[in-house]
């Protein structure tokens, strides 16, 4: 069985890249922008694309992620009108993965087993459940791997070493650090505190890591290129997506031109770093 996010990774490594990981909110500003923006995404160089399934109480996003899961949930999206997005999307596009982050509720409501055969046949990599804990999370980890989708988890700054082990025994794909205590799009992050955190993570994991969380322009993208696998981008990208709300057919240009700038300040980051284009990160 093919692994999308996992040979994307090697494929990154042997080019000296580091990923690339924008999120969006699905269904935001309205569901017919949704695709096309992902297209947009992936041509302006995104790796991989991380999928916000809309909720009610996104308790771990802050202001600019909250509002777009209303502005979406406005236009009645649901679990199953996302997986039918990312089914969409796979028809022209077999290569590029896609993660879903989201929260529990949706998906026990829709049932573990239904859940990972939906987000198989539709084309879904991974699954980043944001409020599961490890401890209750063998259940749903078991149904998405007997569907060959990686189980991702978060790891935060307060992570100690036996919190970062129980995680990373059930993780697939990538583990994804939060950069800074608080919310998504909370405030700047310390980047020698970061590269501190992800040597203690690499110790107990070969999992690419990323870094997300407090990531809003080239410049910051370009500094957690250099010690990171993956930087995952997502309020500041929300954020100009909302701000054109009102001109949706200009938000899947505006968007990939943010994108290519985050593309090319970590190119010339990783370039600059290793004094070619490879050997980065083991």
């Amino acid at each position: 069985m093919t692994n999308r996010l996992a040979d994307r990774f090697k494929a990154l490594k042997v080019r000296g890249r580091t990923a690339l990981i924008p999120f969006i909110t699905a269904g935001d500003p309205e569901p017919r922008i949704t695709v096309p923006l992902m297209h947009a995404l992936a041509e302006a160089g995104a790796d991989i694309i991380e999928l916000g399934v809309p909720f009610s109480d996104p308790m771990a996003d802050g202001p600019v992620i909250q509002k777009a899961s209303e502005r979406a949930l406005a236009h009645h999206m649901s679990l199953a009108g996302v997986l039918a997005m990312v089914r969409e999307f796979r028809s022209e596009d077999p290569h590029t993965p896609v993660v879903l982050m989201g929260y529990l509720n949706p998906v026990e409501a829709m049932g573990y087993d239904r859940f990972a055969a939906g987000a198989h046949e539709a084309g879904v990599d991974g699954v980043l459940t944001v409020d599961l804990p490890p401890e209750e999370g063998q259940e749903l980890v078991t149904a998405l791997r007997s569907r060959g989708i990686d189980p991702v988890f978060l790891l935060a700054p307060t992570s100690d070493a036996e919190r970062i082990r129980r995680i990373v025994q059930l993780a697939g794909g990538f583990v994804y650090y939060v950069s800074l205590r608080g919310v998504t799009g909370a405030a700047n992050f310390d980047l020698t505190e970061v590269a501190q955190k992800l040597r203690l993570i690499r110790a107990q994991t070969h999992l690419p890591v990323g870094v997300g969380f407090g990531i809003s322009s080239p410049d910051a993208a370009a500094k957690v290129a250099g010690v990171a696998d993956a930087v995952i981008v997502g309020s500041a990208l929300v954020g100009r997506i909302a701000a054109l709300a009102s001109q949706p057919d200009r938000i899947a240009t505006e968007a990939a031109a943010f994108v290519a700038q985050l593309r090319a300040a970590m190119d010339g980051a990783t370039a600059s770093a290793s004094g070619s284009t490879s050997g980065v990160r083991a």
